[in-house]
């Protein structure tokens, strides 16, 4: 029985990281082509190189993590550590996008999802330069999102929290009973999400019943944010 990607070609960023294994995974389990990546993405060289390599997609999954230097204070975070996050989170995102989209809007089809983040939607202190770019992330793609609906492309972000990955939920962390504690008291579900959960949402904003969505931010973070 064919999946629901089967016949479509998908393009998965920083595969081995954050949310990629999971997500390519799934993409495979129903049918797609996947098409792997593990390849720098610091510049706008490999990036673009990346998306030439893939040939035609139907789907560009964003996958992008990095530190998010959490604790340090607004007045002793260094210029290197904001720069940082912009040159892992921001720069990519735009390179991989605008290199991807010519032939999207070529064919009048074409689905963009980023794996972005909640913490723009609630307010912490002491992580101002993680907040600062996933929040640019979010703005870009609901400014992107509704500049190229009307070509049939949907570009849309998952913003998550509290979901299951080694780059920021490591072993060592799940196992802190302090952490369990924040846990319980802080998400209204209590518990992480499994990343497969995660990646099904990735699966439907890659698919036709999705064609509605666009430019949003969808919050995935067990009641954490709205």
């Amino acid at each position: 029985m064919a999946g629901r990607m089967t016949g479509r070609r998908v393009l998965v960023t920083q595969a081995g990281d954050y949310m990629g294994p999971a997500c390519v995974d799934l993409f495979r389990k129903e049918g797609a082509e996947v098409i792997a990546d593990t390849g720098s993405l610091a510049t706008k060289e490999q990036c673009n190189r990346i998306v030439e390599a893939a040939g035609a997609i139907d789907v560009l999954i964003v996958n992008l993590a990095s530190p998010n230097h959490y604790g340090t204070l607004v007045t002793d975070l260094g210029e290197e550590a904001w720069q940082e996050v912009f040159n892992l989170l921001v720069h990519p995102l735009h390179r991989l996008v605008k290199s991807t989209l010519p032939r999207m809007i070529e064919s009048r089809k074409g689905k963009i999802v980023v794996f972005g983040s909640a913490v723009p939607l609630r307010p912490m202190g002491r992580l101002c330069a993680y907040s600062a770019a996933r929040g640019a992330q979010i703005a870009y793609v609901k400014s992107v999102g509704v500049e190229v609906a009307r070509h049939n492309v949907q570009v849309n972000l998952i913003a998550q929290n509290w979901v299951e990955n080694p780059s920021y939920y490591p072993p060592e962390m799940m196992d802190n009973p302090k952490f369990i504690k924040n846990l319980n008291e802080q998400v209204p579900i209590g518990r992480l999400a499994r990343p497969e959960e995660d990646a099904a949402l990735a699966l439907f904003l890659s698919g036709p019943e999705s064609d509605f969505f666009v430019g949003q931010a969808i919050p995935f973070s067990g009641g954490w944010a709205s």
